[in-house]
């Protein structure tokens, strides 16, 4: 068996395991708390983003797309080399695939809402999704026809398909879900929520693997809590919540909580019972890492490996799959790579 084989029999083995350890409704379940609103008392757990995957006969094709539209999202397994070139492959201990990075020439994903959507809201949320373009070439904006970003406002949860997956979505379905934002959520989840999930959508996992964060969390306290959120067991919780990233396989930045893209973790499950509560903005740090892996015109971006942090080293770990009838499969032929 070749390394490439190898690696999509790894791929297709992580979703396997995932879809058997997760098997929600089509959108997800909601993680608001009851008793929870945007008005009065302040919550000690925000709301979370759900992590999106697609079905297992997509993600071969899918990281071929991601590779044809950017050669860089190419496998690097970084510490992980020895595994790829013959040693035994375990599908929960792969942090590091295929990314899902639009490359570095700039381009407009046009945006679409799945239901009837005030003219002002449509702008408020396409203007907070900009702010990625502020360092970054990608921007978003608004088609009156099929969006190739398709945001719905009535499922269930915060998610967002990554990259370029996106393109890989039959057109009747979101790839963005923003649950109850109207004019009147506060700015404040604007900019926590709708900036995090445009960064999905740009390509950014979440980053929170790394060591000095997981050495807060209490592992008993995290199996119950994922067991009854999320439905994960013991193994999946050790691959997805308390397995670092390997110190070698990190290329950038040092560990932030506060970046955007950090997944907010309750203190129901940390040691000292401090929520571990992630970004609430795009941070100078995340700031200057879209500026890197997508450098405007006369920037300075990222080529080959060096261009992959933290946050590019964990897609392995999104695995929550939706599905759909194999029959809606976006054509191959029809995908827009350029």
């Amino acid at each position: 068996m070749t390394e490439v084989q190898k690696l999509r029999q790894a791929v297709a083995d992580i979703a396997r395991v995932a879809n058997a350890a997760c098997a929600d409704g089509p959108h997800g379940r909601s993680r608001r708390t009851s008793g929870t609103s945007w008005e009065g008392d302040s919550r000690d757990e925000f709301p979370s983003c759900v992590p999106k995957a697609l079905p297992e006969r997509l993600l071969v094709t899918a990281a071929q797309t991601a590779m044809r539209i950017n050669p860089v999202n190419g496998p690097a397994f970084g510490a992980m080399t020895g595994a790829a070139m013959g040693l035994d492959l375990k599908p929960l201990s792969i942090a590091v695939m295929v990314s899902k990075y639009w490359g570095q020439t700039p381009r407009q994903l046009t945006v679409s809402f799945m239901e009837s959507t005030p003219a002002d809201l449509r702008t408020r949320i396409i203007s907070n999704m900009n702010e990625w373009a502020r360092t970054g070439c990608i921007t978003f904006v608004e088609t009156q026809g099929v969006g190739q970003v398709r945001i719905s406002l009535s499922g269930a949860g915060y998610w967002s398909y990554l990259g370029t997956d996106i393109l890989h979505i039959p057109e009747n379905l979101p790839t963005m879900n923003l649950q109850d934002f109207t004019m009147n959520t506060p700015d404040s989840e604007y900019k926590r929520v709708i900036r995090h999930e445009a960064g999905h959508t740009l390509g950014f996992p979440h980053e929170h693997m790394r060591q000095e964060l997981i050495a807060r969390i209490d592992p008993d306290k995290a199996y119950d809590y994922f067991l009854q959120t999320q439905s994960w067991n013991r193994d999946m919780v050790n691959a997805q919540v308390l397995t670092p990233l390997d110190q070698r396989s990190i290329f950038g930045t040092q560990p932030d909580d506060t970046s955007i893209m950090c997944y907010q973790l309750p203190g129901s499950i940390t040691r000292d019972g401090k929520p571990i509560v992630g970004g609430l903005d795009i941070n100078s740090t995340d700031a200057g890492f879209a500026a890197r892996i997508y450098p405007k015109p006369g920037g300075q971006g990222a080529s080959g490996q060096s261009g992959r942090n933290a946050a590019a080293d964990v897609h392995a770990r999104h695995i929550r799959a939706d599905d759909w009838d194999e029959s809606e499969d976006v054509p191959v032929s029809d995908l827009a790579l350029t």
